[in-house]
C-alpha cells in the first residue's frame, strides 16, 4: 500500500512569556491510501498540534515548526506558498473540528457555509453549488436538505451540526479527511452514528483518515494503525490488533487498564493513571512519563528512550519490556 502522507521528524514549539513550550517533539508517521491513523493520548499531548501543523493552520507566532517534513502526493507542504496550500487545504485535505459550534458561522446559514468551499475548489455557479450542498446533506443523514439548507447552526442538534461538519469535509472529495475528535461532545449513541458514518464514506469516497481521539474505544472500531502520543512525543505505534492484544508501553497499557470493560466485575474500580503530564516548557531529561511510571528503572530518569521495533511492524519507546502486562 502506497504513503499518502509522510511526516518525518516534526518539531512544533510555541513561544510564550513563560518559555518555550514543546509541543511537537519529533513526531514521524505514515498514512497509507484508503487506511485509517488513530492518534490517541491525553488532552495536552500534541495531537491536535501534530494534525494543525500538518495543514499549515498554527498561528505564526506564535507558533513555530522548528524542524520536519510532511510529504502529500510527492509535494512537502511545509515548504509550498500560502496560495499552494490553500488550493490543499479543503480539496485535497479537509478537517472535521472537535466542536462545530465554534467551527460553523453562527451568522451564516449551514448550505451557504457549505456551498461556499465547492465554489472557491471547484469552480461551479451558485445553482451547481446548490445542488450537491443538498446532496451531501442528503448523504450525511440531515432529514429533508432542501429545506434545511437555509437553517442556521443554533438550529441543527450536536449530532447534526457534527454531520454538518462532515459534508463539508466531504464537499471536495478530499484524499485525507483530519476528525480532530469530532465525537468528543457528543453522546455515545450519537457518537456512534458520527463513526458508522465516517466509516460509510471513507468506503465510498475511497480516502484516508486521520482520526484523532483520547477514546480508545472509538480507535478500536474505526482505526487500521494507532499512534499513541505522550508529552510530544509518539511511544507506541502499532496496528491496532496488536496495540489492544500486547501494549508494551506502560502508558498503552494504562489507558487500556483505565477503559470500562463488560467483563469486569461489577464493582471494580477503574484504575488511574497517578500524577499529571509534564511541564511541555521545562520537559525532564529522561522518559516524560517516568514520574507515572509503575515500571520506571534508574535509567528511565536520565535518557529519553527513542521509537524502535520491538517486533514486526510494532514500535515503542521505552527501556524496559512489557509483556502481558508485566516488566521482564
Amino acid at each position: 500500500m502506497e504513503a499518502l502522507l509522510e511526516v518525518k521528524n516534526l518539531k512544533v514549539n510555541f513561544h510564550t512569556l513563560e518559555g518555550v513550550v514543546q509541543a511537537v517533539n519529533g513526531v514521524s508517521f505514515v498514512v497509507e491510501e484508503g487506511k485509517t491513523l488513530g492518534i490517541v493520548g491525553e488532552s495536552g499531548c500534541g495531537k491536535s498540534v501534530t494534525v494543525l501543523s500538518v495543514m499549515r493552520l498554527i498561528p505564526e507566532p506564535p507558533g513555530e515548526i522548528s524542524s520536519g517534513e510532511v510529504f502529500f502526493e510527492g509535494k512537502d507542504l511545509l515548504k509550498l506558498d500560502k496560495s499552494a496550500i490553500q488550493d490543499i487545504r479543503g480539496q485535497k485535505i479537509a478537517m472535521i473540528f472537535q466542536d462545530p459550534m465554534t467551527s460553523l458561522n453562527p451568522v451564516l446559514t449551514i448550505g451557504k457555509q457549505i456551498s461556499e468551499a465547492i465554489i472557491v475548489h471547484q469552480n461551479v455557479n451558485k445553482e451547481e453549488a446548490f445542488k450537491q450542498t443538498v446532496n451531501l446533506l442528503e448523504l450525511v443523514g440531515i432529514p429533508q436538505p432542501e429545506a434545511r439548507y437555509n437553517d442556521y447552526p443554533h438550529q441543527f442538534s450536536g449530532g447534526m451540526r457534527q454531520r454538518v461538519m462532515i459534508a463539508m469535509g466531504l464537499s471536495c472529495n478530499p484524499d485525507l479527511l483530519i476528525a480532530d475528535e469530532p465525537t468528543t461532545a457528543l453522546d455515545v449513541t450519537i457518537q456512534a452514528q458520527i463513526v458508522e458514518l465516517t466509516k460509510k464514506m471513507q468506503e465510498k469516497f475511497g480516502m484516508s483518515v486521520i482520526w484523532i481521539t483520547h477514546d480508545l474505544g472509538v480507535v478500536a472500531e474505526i482505526a487500521d494503525r494507532v499512534i499513541v502520543m505522550y508529552a510530544g512525543y509518539i511511544v507506541e505505534e502499532a496496528d491496532v490488533f496488536k496495540i489492544f492484544e500486547n501494549p508494551v508501553h506502560p502508558y498503552t497499557l494504562s489507558l487500556l487498564k483505565s477503559l470500562p470493560r463488560v467483563d469486569s466485575r461489577r464493582y471494580e474500580r477503574l484504575a488511574i493513571i497517578p500524577g499529571s503530564p509534564p511541564d511541555c516548557i521545562q520537559m525532564p531529561t529522561g522518559c516524560p512519563f517516568m514520574p507515572r511510571c509503575g515500571f520506571a528503572i534508574d535509567r528511565c530518569g536520565v535518557e529519553n528512550p527513542q521509537l524502535v521495533n520491538v517486533e514486526d511492524d510494532h514500535k515503542a519507546a521505552c527501556w524496559v519490556e512489557v509483556k502481558n502486562g508485566r516488566a521482564e
